[in-house]
């Protein structure tokens, strides 16, 4: 279920990337809401989501939301599957510098 949803929003928040060099603010806003909220809803969905449905596409699209998804959830398990996950997909995580925003939510778990 939570594949289908993200492929949904994440065909919005391609769309408007390429439509306006993603400098429509508002409409990437309302997309990574709707990321956030998807990803935090049931950390162990996402987990099975990361581990077992989730593209290289679709990892480094959601890269810009790890750490506010780290912030609501405050799980290791998370990052932790972020690790494996761009162990899998090593060329999109070097080419978007998605280790730093694995590295920020890491950060946001370290936090009293």
């Amino acid at each position: 279920m939570i594949k289908e949803k993200l492929t949904e929003v994440l065909k919005e928040r391609i769309r408007i990337s390429e439509e306006t060099q993603d400098n429509w603010d508002y409409g990437i806003e309302q997309c990574q809401k709707k990321e956030i909220e998807l990803l935090s809803k049931d950390i162990n969905d996402t987990i099975e989501y990361f581990e077992n449905n989730c593209t290289a596409t679709e990892f480094s699209w959601l890269s810009e939301v790890f750490e506010d998804v780290a912030q609501r959830t405050r799980s290791k398990e998370f990052v932790e599957t972020l690790r494996r996950v761009a162990e899998k997909y090593p060329e999109e995580t070097k080419l978007y510098s998605i280790e730093e925003f694995i590295e920020s939510a890491e950060l946001i778990n370290e936090e009293p």
